[in-house]
């Protein structure tokens, strides 16, 4: 691979990561406001859109990473099925990473792994699905878009979209 070919991947990547981060900011966001209007609260709004893009840019991160995992093993005969796939494969991601943000947010804590795994299974379980269902509200778009880009062919998209 040639130091250009190199750089162009690079730059791309690093579109692609702007791109998703963006929109999961807008979309935690959104819901960071949804449960502030809910529990009418007021103030400490900066600290959770914070949170809310620390979470995008990383979440983001995680997502892309997947997304060159995924890519390569999901396979279905119709588009449809790509996506259904591919989005539950990053959601197992999405869940997998937000179990690991709470053991680091207890040991931060100073509680013990074991607590913090006995806490997070005595939530209800409503909440757990409450929160898959949103993660694949947030997913199942960036899956399907990058779906059609692909069946429209690279750039497709967003060369109609954009011009």
């Amino acid at each position: 691979m040639t130091d250009a070919s190199l750089r162009e991947r690079a730059k791309e990547e690093l579109r692609i990561y702007a791109v998703v981060s963006l929109y999961l900011y807008v979309c935690f966001g959104a819901l960071a406001l949804y449960q502030d209007a809910l529990m009418q609260t007021e103030g400490g709004e900066l600290l959770r859109h914070g949170i809310a893009a620390i979470k995008a840019l990383v979440i983001g991160k995680f997502l892309l990473i997947g997304r060159a995992v995924v890519g390569a093993t999901a396979r279905g005969s119709t588009g449809m099925q790509r996506i259904l796939l591919r989005s539950l494969l990053l959601l197992a991601i999405v869940v997998a990473f937000s179990v690991v943000e709470e053991l680091i947010a207890g040991g931060v804590h100073g509680r013990k792994v074991a607590e913090t795994l006995a806490e997070l299974a005595n939530r209800p379980g409503l909440m757990l699905v409450a929160k898959c269902s949103l993660a694949m509200l947030i997913i199942v778009p960036l899956v399907a878009l990058e779906e059609l880009d692909r069946a429209l062919g690279r750039d497709a998209l967003r060369r109609a979209l954009l011009t």
